[in-house]
């Protein structure tokens, strides 16, 4: 990925940097979000961010897994 916006550095783990953005999974409904973000919350993920709708209608969860990428569970 790439955007003018987005500082050519992988160390910033918080930041955008070019390369993979993130992972993302589609478990099929919200209750299943919350149930698998609680197990792998309870597992040490850090969550970042809290439940949200996307703009085009998704309902999605955000952690960090143990390497620093972004997982996004979905429905």
């Amino acid at each position: 990925m790439q955007m003018p916006t987005i500082p050519n550095s992988s160390i910033a783990v918080y930041e955008h940097f070019i390369g993979l953005k993130h992972f993302a999974a589609s478990v099929g409904t919200q209750e299943k979000v919350d149930a698998l973000t609680k197990i792998l919350e309870n597992d040490g993920f850090e969550i970042i961010g809290q439940p949200r709708c996307t703009g085009d209608g998704y309902y999605e969860r955000v952690m960090f897994e143990p390497e620093q990428n972004r997982i996004e569970i979905t429905i």
